[in-house]
């Protein structure tokens, strides 16, 4: 049992991927996966015992998990979250940026179509290698028709709310979806939440594995800076579907809205975001850490929202729109 929970705080750190962690401690990928889960269900129960008690539970000469992240599990000060990127085989590492790449440039191709694309360019690669990636970027074609892909069978799936809709006030309609973001050694993946009418990203988070946990952190955050929108879309990924997220919305009295699964046009805010951020800051980057890119991602994010102007939005910025202020050249025109 103490060896479980020492994997599984490993595990909640986000300092190393399941990957290095099977390494590690010589368990397979799957138990990391499965015993972490375990540890944040339960991590409630702790919660019950009197502060002292929980200060007992620390154990201060343990190098990992470190105090920081012992204090956070138990609810306790001195908590602070740290990331560090999954890392994967070298030359699969390779074939995920370009297949990333490629995605957005032409996000209607799925595993047969980007693997014949690769083919042509003269690497050997194979459909089901190519599926596979896919897969564990958490990405597949998209579609301008619904196709026949189901989603997850336990989880129940909203209507889809803004189509012929105007959108022409902030926390009117806001939006999230989630990204696979490449590293040196390795990959992450980001959640934004955006609010639809000024582009503004709201919040955002960053993980090493695609649970839900991320994504209703995010959403909280941006509840709690910015009060509640009228509709919130998302895809039908899993992560939104899980009543963890829906809860969340719900509880709010906030509209829930889902695309029509694998379409391309229903979310097309966020998804311009995702090819802005990419190439424009993450492709002319090499981040060696979670850390690294959660702080490069934090200027970054800053200066999209209080600095650079958007065409669509009369070259104002998502701030300017969001906030209500005034062309900045108003004055001077």
């Amino acid at each position: 049992s103490q060896f479980k929970v020492k994997v599984a705080l490993a595990a909640v750190q986000n300092q190393e991927t399941t990957a290095q962690l099977s390494s590690r401690f010589g368990v397979h990928p799957t138990m990391i996966s499965a015993w972490k889960r375990h540890l944040l269900d339960g991590a409630a129960e702790l919660f019950d015992k009197n502060q002292t008690s929980r200060k007992q539970m620390i154990e201060p000469e343990r190098r990992e998990p470190s105090i920081s992240l012992q204090c956070q599990l138990l609810d306790l000060s001195r908590s602070s979250f740290y990331y560090e990127p999954r890392p994967i085989d070298p030359e699969d590492l390779e074939l995920m940026r370009l297949i990333d790449e490629q995605y957005l440039k032409t996000p209607v191709y799925g595993s047969r179509s980007m693997a014949k694309h690769f083919r042509r360019q003269g690497r050997k690669v194979n459909r089901k290698r190519i599926q596979r990636l896919m897969r564990l970027m958490g990405i597949e074609a998209v579609y301008p028709k619904p196709h026949t892909s189901r989603p997850h069978p336990e989880h129940k799936i909203y209507p889809y709310l803004l189509r012929d809709l105007t959108i022409d006030h902030p926390n009117q309609v806001w939006a999230a979806d989630i990204t696979y973001v490449p590293m040196s050694r390795g990959y992450m993946y980001l959640v934004a939440v955006m609010d639809w009418h000024s582009r503004k990203v709201l919040s955002w988070r960053l993980s090493n594995t695609l649970d839900s946990d991320f994504c209703v952190e995010a959403l909280q955050e941006a509840l709690h800076r910015y009060g509640r929108p009228e509709i919130f879309n998302t895809d039908q990924g899993s992560q939104f579907t899980s009543t963890a997220f829906t809860q969340v919305l719900k509880d709010h009295g906030i509209n829930i809205s889902m695309d029509g699964r694998g379409r391309c046009q229903d979310n097309i805010f966020i998804e311009r975001l995702w090819w802005t951020i990419k190439h424009h800051y993450l492709y002319l980057h090499s981040f060696h850490s979670g850390s690294e890119l959660h702080h490069g991602l934090s200027n970054w994010i800053r200066f999209y929202n209080e600095e650079r102007g958007h065409s669509s939005l009369d070259d104002r910025t998502p701030d300017e729109v969001y906030c209500g202020r005034p062309h900045p050249f108003a004055e001077a025109a």
